[in-house]
């Protein structure tokens, strides 16, 4: 009997991760198939794989297409009703997944959802990448309950609620497989970062609803493949989001919207000299200058996303600005945030 569910692990190099995580993934997802596309790995993940874990499914690309392009292939050979994206640094928890598929089988109006992902390394805080939900303002500044900025809170059960959210993060997203196709699938032009907010975007204004289940829980490493500081990341997360502002915002509001960005852009440039991170602030600076030269090529993009809107108004969608929020109110945290 095919099974609902299959959990897809997008592996670059990352033989060491796997051996400390695929077992809690293999001993705790009873519901689910679980198989690892590899990305052109050049180490011996491969016939590690084979070789140590011979029950898991394996899909073998033959380069490495980046996080976005690397799942769109994967998904093309998957079928199952539901596919978990689930990053090779996540430990799943026992029945992780049936709160989540119990939920999607109920609410068919429900595109997407994610788990509560707590901190690997410090179990009792939550993880910077995706918390307990995403959100996002009016500008295209992301954060999540439970993390704002560098400010990540200590799990105390304050968000163990199940809410609309904005955006489920790629760590570990449901989605259900035919909506991930139909959709697009990830936007394989962002490389990585970025993506599945993009996606998540798109997903909203079609008017389909994402959510976080707190009671599935995870822990994630984060910042497993690229640290936070690195300038090839700073670059992918400045330009990417630019893109995604491009593609999903409403005519009325793009020119205002772009325009507040490359002011606030601009200062965080200087700030990030200020402070001696000049790689850093190259890299806002290339990215600035790489958004404005591929935009065009977007044009499509933005034109199909436009058509295909049912909305554009948000509840998970703050009306203000989340810098002012939390650098000039002080509101460090979800819950203090006018909403």
């Amino acid at each position: 009997m095919q099974k609902k569910v299959a959990v897809v692990i997008l592996n670059w190099n990352g033989a060491d991760m796997m051996r400390n995580f695929l077992p809690s993934v293999l001993s705790n997802s009873e519901e689910a198939d679980i198989i690892v596309a590899d990305n052109g790995s050049t180490d011996d993940s491969v016939a590690m794989l084979r070789q140590e874990f011979p029950q898991v499914g394996l899909i073998t690309l033959d380069k490495n297409y980046g996080f976005a392009e690397g799942y769109n292939k994967a998904l093309e050979q998957i079928d199952t009703p539901y596919t978990i994206l689930l990053n090779s640094d996540v430990e799943v928890t026992p029945q992780w997944i049936e709160p989540m598929l119990r939920y999607m089988e109920e609410h068919t109006d429900t595109a997407a959802c994610q788990p509560k992902i707590k901190a690997e390394r410090e179990r009792e805080m939550f993880e910077y990448a995706g918390a307990c939900g995403g959100f996002i303002d009016s500008l295209g500044y992301p954060f999540c309950r439970g993390r704002i900025f560098n400010t990540v809170e200590k799990d105390h059960g304050q968000y163990d609620t199940i809410v609309p959210i904005f955006w489920a993060t790629g760590a570990a997203l449901m989605i259900r497989t035919a909506v991930f196709k139909e959709a697009g699938g990830l936007d394989s032009r962002f490389f990585a970062h970025m993506e599945e907010i993009d996606l998540c975007w798109r997903l909203r204004s079609r008017g389909m609803k994402i959510v976080c289940i707190p009671k599935s829980v995870v822990y994630h490493v984060g910042g497993a493949t690229l640290d936070k500081s690195n300038p090839r990341k700073t670059f992918l997360n400045f330009r990417n989001n630019l893109l995604m502002i491009y593609k999903n915002t409403e005519s009325t509001r793009l020119k205002k919207v772009l325009r507040w960005r490359r002011i606030l852009d601009n200062l965080a440039m200087l700030q990030m000299a200020f402070t001696g991170k000049w790689k850093d602030a190259r890299a806002v600076c290339r990215a600035r200058k790489e958004f404005s030269r591929i935009k065009t090529d977007f044009v499509h993009s933005r034109h199909t996303n436009m058509e295909a809107a049912k909305c554009h108004h948000f509840p998970e969608m703050i009306s203000g600005n989340i810098l002012w929020q939390y650098y000039i109110k002080g509101k460090h945290h979800f819950s203090q945030l006018n909403r």
